[in-house]
């Protein structure tokens, strides 16, 4: 028999240990309802083992989402080039919609406009999927009926194409398959090694440390290198979801109300010219989410070197992090505040690139005369360790498409 004072004693032990399980309940990651798993492949030689057939299916699993759930772990890892093949059924309601949607979500109209989703290329709704860090990962389409390959190794994420605060009311069923790799699969996880042919110290000699307003005052650093085709840098970039910003301010807002109208988030603001090589920018990109970009967003300038590297186009760009506004202190006007340790932004930029499975080797480069602490030609300060990001793109970036669609196959 149990005393009262025993029962007495045992239950700040109880109540501590109910907090506990709480708390780790609270903060372990949401994930989807599993329904049916299926992981046992068919039988198979010896030699079969070694490299599975082109389409051959390694995972099968159902998987419920409901219409208050963002995002959900499927608990499924995936690698490079492997099909994410998905079948969705069930319906959802929001509270301001006149009908109930399926997975391909609501169509978009022109309230779309004020409204952030994860994926702007698709409704509200729309069944969505993500594979690897949330932080960088980019969304893409799933729909009711989806054939994804994957870009890089990492956790597949199934979610809702909605706004936090904007949930809707609804369960949908999932059908994930994971198949093999086409035989002739493009995608490839990055290398880091060492160095990369060709690009040494007679390269960077070759190249100012700086980049300078149309004055000649030197502005942000130089921070990465690209070895890659005009269309494979285009590619690695846009599969990553970075946009090309535009030129001008009358350029920007048509551009901005077309794409809108199509389905596509505003994401671009202008980007002032600035100098390397005697000229402005070839491209500019920048990563933000859509109505935030005014105040705060990634991008970068990049120019293509009047030289090449074991025959291979050469790109040289400087990357930097608005996080806000500041005084210019050339004509006391009003300019982009970037994050002064820069090389943060140069760690972003290497993340989302090489997220795409499009960036076959990986490297930093220490110059000789490395750039440690300066000040942009607006006049805001910055610091870095001086390294230079150097990327090389797989031979077959440019002629890749990132992501195949089309019914599963059976």
């Amino acid at each position: 028999m149990i005393s009262a004072s025993m029962k007495k004693s045992s239950r700040p032990f109880l109540l501590c240990f109910a907090a506990v399980v709480l708390l780790a309940s609270a903060t372990a990651p949401l994930q989807a309802q599993l329904v049916r798993q299926d992981s046992s492949p068919p039988a198979q030689s010896a030699d079969s083992r070694k490299q599975p057939l082109s389409g051959q299916r390694r995972v099968s699993q159902e998987v419920q989402i409901t219409g208050d759930q963002s995002w959900s772990d499927s608990g499924i890892d995936v690698q490079p080039g492997e099909h994410i093949v998905v079948t969705a059924t069930g319906k959802l309601r929001y509270a301001d919609a006149k009908e109930d949607n399926g997975p391909d979500g609501v169509t978009r109209g022109f309230k779309d406009l004020l409204r952030i989703l994860p994926f702007n290329g698709a409704g509200r709704g729309a069944l969505i999927g993500r594979v690897g860090d949330a932080e960088i990962a980019q969304p893409f389409l799933l729909g009711a009926n989806r054939d994804v390959i994957a870009p890089v190794a990492g956790r597949l994420a199934i979610g809702i194409n909605q706004a936090s605060d904007d949930t809707g009311e609804g369960t949908y069923t999932v059908l994930i398959e994971i198949r093999a790799p086409d035989l002739n699969a493009a995608y490839r996880p990055v290398r880091q090694v060492k160095a990369i042919s060709g690009v040494d110290a007679s390269v960077f000699a070759k190249l100012p440390r700086r980049i300078a307003d149309k004055a000649g005052n030197p502005g942000d650093m130089v921070n990465f290198l690209i070895l890659g085709s005009e269309d494979a840098m285009q590619k690695v970039f846009s599969a990553a979801g970075w946009v090309k910003v535009d030129t001008d301010v009358s350029g920007t807002v048509l551009h901005g109300i077309l794409e809108s109208i199509s389905k596509e988030s505003y994401l671009t603001m202008p980007m002032s010219p600035l100098y390397l090589f005697g000229r402005p920018q070839d491209y500019g990109w920048a990563h933000a989410e859509p109505i935030k970009v005014v105040a705060s967003r990634n991008h970068l300038r990049i120019w293509k070197a009047p030289f090449q590297v074991d025959a291979q186009t050469l790109w040289v760009g400087a990357a930097t992090h608005d996080i806000g506004f500041e005084r210019d202190a050339r004509n006391n006007g009003v300019t982009h505040k970037i994050d002064p340790d820069i090389d943060l932004e140069r760690d972003y930029l290497e993340k989302t690139l090489t997220s795409t499975g499009l960036v076959a080797e990986v490297t930093h480069v220490l110059p000789a005369d490395a750039l440690k602490e300066a000040r942009t030609a607006t006049g805001g300060s910055f610091h870095s360790n001086g390294l230079v990001l150097v990327l090389k793109l797989n031979a077959s970036a440019g002629n890749v498409s990132v992501k195949s669609s089309g019914p599963p196959v059976r």
